[in-house]
């Protein structure tokens, strides 16, 4: 479960004073837009600039029946990364009503690669949406929302499927 954090005012101030870059991570769902149209009107309302960021996730390896493995094809991550700047494009063009918008494609695991590119552009806030899974799917499968809530150097804004925005 996410612990929820009780943000006390001059804190919430200060983020908001500061926020510069929102990082968006997307994919190809209804939650991820909800997160998208979130961030973007933070995006407008404070003046901020964005990144959305599309995880191309890598596919694994196979084993062929000699116990070699199979090649993994490169025109496979090429037609993943072209789709991938395609859906960036798609949200911006949607959502972004002339912000300053950077795309953040990369082959990695979802939680990982979105900390990591929120690193390395410096994020001051990371919009992210949820499906809000419980059980044994939750525990199985983990919540890449909750996973970079909880490893993220900055706040994160986690966007339930259920929310109305």
């Amino acid at each position: 479960m996410i612990e929820k954090t009780v943000i006390n005012l001059s804190n919430l101030i200060s983020l908001v004073m500061n926020l510069r870059k929102i990082l968006i991570a997307v994919d190809n769902s209804t939650c991820s837009e909800k997160a998208a149209k979130t961030g973007y009107e933070l995006a407008k309302t404070f003046g901020a600039e964005v990144a959305l960021v599309n995880i191309i996730e890598p596919i694994p390896a196979t084993m062929n029946q000699d116990l070699t493995l199979a090649p993994v094809f490169l025109e496979t991550y090429d037609n993943s990364e072209e789709n991938s700047h395609l859906l960036l494009k798609e949200i911006e063009t949607t959502y972004g009503q002339g912000v300053a918008t950077t795309y953040l494609s990369v082959i990695d695991s979802a939680a990982h690669g979105i900390i990591k590119q929120s690193d390395e552009w410096g994020s001051d806030l990371i919009v992210i949406g949820t499906y809000g899974r419980t059980g044994l799917y939750h525990f199985l499968m983990g919540s890449v929302a909750e996973h970079v809530a909880r490893k993220s150097a900055c706040p994160v804004l986690i966007i339930p499927n259920k929310a109305e925005v």
